[in-house]
């Protein structure tokens, strides 16, 4: 218990005196996650929209798709973009391997079926009759949409979040496209999982204590949008 308790003080001390390495890794996590997350979300919810809305040939499947996705192991994903911009792979010109983007790129296909399934939830809770007023009303596609997304905006949001949720604490996936450089690719998540494997078990409460604060911040802030 005593052990606990120690490490408990330590990582709350280093979390607010601000230490250089618990910020830097926080950083890094905050901007991979927020491009993955805008990137998924631009993708993901007019995808969500479509699935919901329209009707067409092979809609069942590509739902059926999406859904089962949602339980694809990050170690797959992040096996495919390593293939894919190692230095054999398709992509491999680009040199993004070990770096931010390469985090970016993996974490935005663990985020998109999340984005995609929770927007079209969303939206199909919306009366059906929303989108077919306003385009009685002389409303454009596009204009309808956005009428439709403004009714459902409380599930878009949640959905982001959720997005965000998941791949602020992704490892797997920032390990293995990011190689842990500190100072560089180094995630909070990342480094949770080495530094406490070393015994530093106060720097990873100090982490730990990071991330739960930066998605604590992001959630309220989404409340306060949903208000404005």
């Amino acid at each position: 218990m005593e052990f606990l308790l120690e490490g408990f003080h330590e990582g709350l001390r280093r979390a607010l005196t601000g230490d250089p390495e618990v910020w830097r890794a926080a950083w890094v996590t905050l901007e991979v996650s927020l491009w993955a997350t805008l990137l998924a979300s631009l993708a993901g919810l007019p995808a969500g929209y479509l699935l919901a809305a329209a009707r067409f040939r092979g809609r069942g499947a590509a739902v059926a798709l999406l859904q089962s996705l949602l339980g694809l192991p990050t170690v797959v994903i992040g096996l495919l973009v390593y293939g894919l911009i190692s230095r054999r792979g398709p992509l491999g010109a680009a040199d993004l391997l070990f770096s931010p983007p390469a985090i970016v790129a993996g974490l935005t296909l663990l985020a998109l079926p999340i984005a995609a399934v929770y927007g079209m939830t969303a939206v199909a809770a919306v009366d059906a009759r929303a989108r077919e007023t306003a385009l009685t009303l002389g409303a454009s596609p596009g204009r309808a949409a956005w009428a439709v997304f403004r009714e459902a905006r409380f599930g878009l949001v949640a959905a982001v979040l959720g997005a965000f949720g998941r791949v602020s604490s992704e490892v797997g996936i920032a390990m293995m496209l990011g190689g842990n450089i500190e100072g560089y690719t180094r995630t909070l998540t990342t480094a949770i999982a080495i530094e406490s494997t070393k015994g530093e078990f106060g720097f990873g409460i100090a982490l730990g204590t990071v991330l739960m604060a930066m998605v604590v911040a992001v959630s309220f802030l989404s409340r306060l949008l949903q208000r404005s």
